[in-house]
């Protein structure tokens, strides 16, 4: 698969079908600066129109962080205006991560705060090692999240949970993470890499036209009324009946063999 150049803050490495993108700023803790969000907005765009490419696992370099949040220095610099573009150019790049046709694995192996929390919620699922730190700690810089965390906070963990993260600013570990919905697993430091690739096989070797009629019903669900939604996941159902992956797969159920599906 040859792609475009990425810009140096992000590194991408094939696997198979599996694509992994990593955040290379270790000496920042890979935090996010405009440079860094324009450049993993580039490599999800490549990853979305690669037809190689099944599943994403973003990450981050070094033991120490996924992603420790927004860069620091950089918003110091900000003003008024400047501040709003830089919110609305991470805001952008979450929604391109949440409408992935394709799913998004956080491999969260270290600090995800601010920015790096709303990187990972973002995500379609998210394994954390159990050392991780999570939150929203804005508000200790007089600020409140920018790049959606509040909104997605509120929507996988609740009122309470949001408005704790967010007002007392204080990061929760991995397990508290679970507990709420914020993370799908904890994983040891060990564990971590055998565990996110397990996953990543395992939705590479789905039926991706399903797994991406899944992704889409399940966002349009999420933003509209019961009936909407419902009637949302009847169209694609009845969709996914004309594609051979859908032949292929139920042929295969009939006859107890492992399906081999192809994208059609």
């Amino acid at each position: 698969m040859a792609d475009a150049p990425i810009a140096a803050p992000v590194v991408v490495l094939d696997h198979g079908f599996i694509r992994t993108v990593t955040v290379q700023r270790p000496e920042k803790l890979n935090a996010l600066n405009g440079e860094t969000l324009r450049a993993l907005a580039a490599a999800f765009e490549q990853a979305a129109q690669d037809p190689a490419v099944r599943v994403v696992i973003l990450t981050g370099a070094g033991p120490k962080a996924f992603v420790a949040g927004a860069d620091i220095s950089e918003m110091n610099t900000l003003s008024a205006v400047e501040g709003r573009d830089f919110s609305l150019l991470g805001q952008r790049l979450m929604r391109q991560i949440e409408r992935m046709p394709k799913p998004v694995i956080a491999r969260v192996n270290g600090f995800a705060l601010g920015g790096g929390l709303e990187l990972a919620m973002a995500c379609h699922l998210r394994i954390a090692v159990d050392t991780a730190r999570l939150g929203q700690p804005e508000i200790t810089l007089g600020l409140i999240p920018g790049f959606g965390g509040s909104q997605r906070l509120l929507r996988l963990c609740g009122r309470a949970a949001a408005l704790e993260l967010c007002l007392l600013g204080t990061p929760i570990d991995a397990a508290r993470a679970l507990q709420l919905g914020l993370v799908n697993e904890v994983a040891s430091a060990h564990d971590l890499d055998a565990r996110v690739a397990g996953l990543a096989e395992r939705l590479a070797n789905a039926a991706p036209l399903a797994v991406r009629a899944l992704l889409d019903a399940v966002h349009v669900g999420g933003e509209c009324s019961l009936e909407s939604g419902l009637e949302y996941e009847s169209a694609q159902f009845g969709l996914l009946f004309a594609t051979q992956d859908m032949r292929e797969g139920t042929s295969a159920f009939l006859e107890r063999r492992a399906a081999m599906f192809q994208n059609r």
